[in-house]
């Protein structure tokens, strides 16, 4: 299988629930977002920037996440985003709901095994 095929294509709202967590770490600007998906996913997950600003943007509508100027690892500026308390508790919820969908299909993929 290529790496073309191997990529998985994100359910709505799942690419949120990403950013959410990988702001959990600490303020990040969107190259080094996309980037720790990547990794975290082991390539499998690519986040394309045509996708990636809208969820910023509407993850910052929600109140979700915030953001300021600063320099980036190369001096060039760029914007910061960081998680909110607000955001905090949705990728709490998110998260739970994310668990009990994965085991869900888990059951219904593979009948029978504990």
């Amino acid at each position: 299988m290529s790496t073309e095929e191997a990529r998985l294509e994100l359910l709505q709202g799942t690419l949120d629930l990403l950013i959410l967590r990988t702001l959990q770490a600490g303020p990040a600007h969107g190259h080094t977002i996309a980037h720790a998906i990547e990794l975290a996913s082991d390539e499998v997950l690519q986040v394309e920037h045509g996708s990636l600003y809208p969820a910023l943007h509407r993850l910052m509508k929600q109140s979700l996440i915030t953001s300021e100027e600063g320099l980036s690892e190369n001096n060039r500026r760029a914007k910061f985003y960081k998680l909110t308390v607000r955001g905090r508790k949705r990728l709490a919820e998110e998260t739970s709901k994310w668990d009990r969908f994965a085991a869900a299909i888990g059951r219904v993929l593979r009948p029978g095994e504990a």
